[in-house]
């Protein structure tokens, strides 16, 4: 985008303070680690305290989603339980938070995700190669939630395997473990892009 896309201004506040402020709002967790560049810890810090968060551990993130993860899971390691959340999803509801935990608490691993709107096709050389069952697809979303262990072998097993993943759930998946589906939410949106900043900063200015 140009720019470091969690500090540009929605509604007066950075993007990520709506992101720590909804995960405060869930009141499910006792332990936070965000991983993030060192220049940017100490309002980090400030943000989550006055969201009402526990003081967030700080962790320098690697250079792929999976390598800053995989840095803030060791932080981790002691407890039972663990949620990992996109910073880049401001609006994930509260009880979404729960909701994907406790399906964890049940399976060892969960995902939230919605329905796939769009046909969906495998294209090989520029030319269709198959067209996607649209009803059997879901585009997942974050938080997900798992048992700490199982994320941590899937951790190593990506590792010592070159695995990588777009999310924590193919790297739990890849282990043969099972991961449960909840519903997600249609706002529960990844802000990637400037359209995708425009639909949050829409959406939150009328909250704020």
């Amino acid at each position: 985008m140009g720019d470091d896309k969690l500090w540009l201004d929605v509604a007066g506040q950075p993007l990520i303070a709506w992101t720590l402020n909804a995960a405060a709002a869930a009141r499910c967790f006792d332990q936070v680690v965000v991983a993030a560049p060192a220049s940017r810890w100490r309002a980090i810090v400030e943000l989550a305290g006055a969201s009402g968060l526990p003081v967030p551990e700080t962790v320098e993130g690697g250079a792929r989603r999976q390598e800053s993860v995989a840095a803030a899971l060791q932080r981790c390691a002691g407890s039972k339980w663990v949620t990992v959340h996109d910073a880049a999803r401001p609006l994930a509801p509260p009880d979404l938070f729960r909701t994907v935990l406790g399906a964890a608490r049940d399976h060892g691993a969960a995902t939230c995700g919605v329905p796939c709107v769009d046909t969906v096709k495998q294209i090989g050389d520029g030319l269709v190669t198959a067209t996607l069952d649209r009803t059997t697809l879901i585009a997942t979303q974050t938080p997900q939630a798992f048992a700490t262990n199982v994320l941590l072998r899937a951790h190593l097993n990506a590792r010592e395997h070159g695995i990588q993943g777009n999310d924590d759930a193919y790297l739990v998946e890849r282990l043969g473990e099972p991961v449960a589906v909840v519903p997600g939410d249609p706002r529960n949106v990844k802000v990637t892009g400037p359209l995708d900043l425009i639909l949050v900063r829409g959406l939150l200015e009328g909250q704020a």
